[in-house]
């Protein structure tokens, strides 16, 4: 976690970049981001040496070549600043916008990246930072820019607010993607699921990536992100280069406003949080989404997005706001309609209305679905996840160990620590929806529904409409008992009267 020592030297630094003239925030996060994968390139570049060493062979992939090593982060940053600074911006950033080949989708993002800090001192101190950071630790770099995302007053507005790891972790863990999978996240940002997403496949196929047909397909065709946010674009890139996806198709797309006959069931996978941002105009959306569900409501048209980009039997997990499970509009109730009866609605995951605080307070859920063209649901699983393992408060600090945290833990989990930390359970709980999760009660913090009751109310999907609330049973006494209980207290009474008047004579 970042700790309160580095809040306060990313503050400085943040103040920095405003006096140095840069006052756009995505323009200091993206500079700040070059300079962490800069420094990242190197720490690479050294494991790959060292393993090299210990193999006694050359080194495999080199990012540096003879005549750059001079551009390493290592060497660098040990200049003066006057030098550090010309080294930087004449030298390692034309380097950089050639880095991973002239036809990757990364060089395409970097070829309009520009490097705008302008002053030595200013540079020195953004490595002075960056120096202080473990970056090669898990997802460290994620904290950083969720603390300096939270820094920024539109973030709820634009939806670049960052989906917290272990909510994506969560999500992919889920999920299980495969290695022959083809995933898209049409709203990216920087990459957070697809990355999840690569590494999760690196960590439970690896063996089939030994396969060099496999291994082209990982780096080349698994992973597809969309954004209309050039710096998004860039940043999502550099953080799938930096975890070993050499060529994913990251690119500007407009993904409401285009048309998806090009991207039409494509995708064997998507996993989004896409942008609550509010109604678009008709003339402004693409009209084979408008031919799903008529509406302006953008958090409808991605679904309706998401369905036409699925092949027939592809999956999908999708955070949308509480409004989609219960909205009375006839777009709300069509698009839930078309998701139990013409696909297969899977799960509905309630997630605790704090999740994306500092950012927003919004209350969301997850939805799982399947697209099959023909119907499928039987039963839905709901699961209400009332705490996720940090507060709900703005300052969202873990309550437990690290070892206790995110959907899968290093420690066991006893009562206690699940009221703190329902996310394993979930997990474990979601493997077993079609097996004894049938079984269990809707007074249960998991339990499934039928899909006959889920069309009664209008494809209501909200937890609370099926949720049974457990009364404490409570023992009344009989009437004959409560007699002789008055009789007594009125003959207790009477004596104390006859007491009281021997007293008084």
């Amino acid at each position: 976690m970042i700790t309160g020592e580095l809040k306060s030297k990313i503050d400085r630094v943040w103040d920095a970049f405003w006096s140095g003239g840069i006052s756009n925030p995505l323009e200091v996060i993206e500079q700040i981001t070059y300079l962490m994968f800069i420094r990242r390139l190197d720490d690479i570049q050294t494991a790959k040496e060292r393993r090299a060493l210990r193999t006694d062979k050359a080194v495999e992939n080199p990012i540096y070549a003879e005549d750059s090593q001079v551009l390493r982060w290592s060497r660098f940053t040990n200049e003066a600043p006057d030098n550090m600074l010309t080294v930087v911006r004449d030298e390692v950033f034309p380097w950089l916008r050639t880095l991973g080949g002239e036809d990757s989708t990364y060089s395409h993002h970097m070829k309009d990246a520009r490097f705008t800090i302008s002053t030595p001192n200013l540079l020195a101190k953004v490595v002075d930072m960056l120096n202080e950071i473990p970056l090669g630790e898990r997802d460290t770099k994620g904290d950083l820019y969720e603390y300096m995302l939270s820094k920024i007053a539109t973030a709820g507005q634009n939806g670049q607010f960052r989906t917290p790891r272990h909510i994506i972790q969560l999500i992919v863990e889920m999920m299980a993607p495969g290695p022959k999978d083809e995933i898209c996240d049409p709203a990216c940002g920087t990459a957070g699921f697809l990355v999840a997403s690569a590494e999760y496949v690196n960590r439970t196929h690896r063996e089939a990536l030994l396969e060099p047909a496999q291994r082209r397909h990982f780096n080349e065709s698994m992973f597809h992100g969309f954004d209309f946010d050039n710096t998004m674009l860039r940043i999502g890139s550099m953080n799938m280069l930096l975890h070993e996806v050499e060529n994913p198709d990251i690119r500007y797309r407009d993904s409401l406003a285009q048309s998806t006959a090009s991207e039409a069931e494509r995708y064997s996978l998507i996993l989004a949080n896409p942008p609550f941002a509010g109604s678009l105009d008709y003339e402004a959306t693409a009209k084979d989404l408008q031919a799903v569900v008529k509406t302006k409501k953008t958090e409808l048209l991605f679904l309706a997005l998401f369905l036409r980009l699925l092949k027939p039997g592809g999956r999908a997990a999708v955070i949308v706001p509480d409004g989609v499970l219960f909205g009375s509009s006839k777009a709300h109730r069509d698009l839930r309609r078309i998701l139990v009866e013409d696909h297969k609605l899977d799960a509905v995951v309630k997630l605790p209305s704090g999740v994306f605080k500092p950012y927003a307070g919004v209350s969301t859920a997850i939805l799982f679905f399947t697209k099959t063209n023909s119907g499928g649901t039987e039963n839905v699983w709901f699961y209400e996840v009332t705490a996720d393992g940090w507060s709900l408060d703005d300052k969202r600090i873990p309550l437990l160990t690290e070892g206790k945290l995110g959907p899968i833990t290093s420690e066991g989990l006893d009562d206690a620590d699940h009221a703190k930390n329902n996310l394993p359970d979930a997990l474990t709980r979601w493997s077993q929806r079609n097996g004894t999760e049938q079984d269990r009660a809707r007074t249960k913090q998991s339990f499934c529904v039928p899909k006959a009751d889920i069309a009664a109310p209008a494809y209501d999907l909200s937890l609370n409409r099926y949720k049974e609330i457990t009364h404490e049973e409570v023992k009344h006494r009989s009437p004959v008992a409560i007699l002789d209980e008055l009789e007594r207290i009125e003959t207790e009474i009477q004596q104390g009267m006859s007491e009281l008047k021997g007293l008084l004579g």
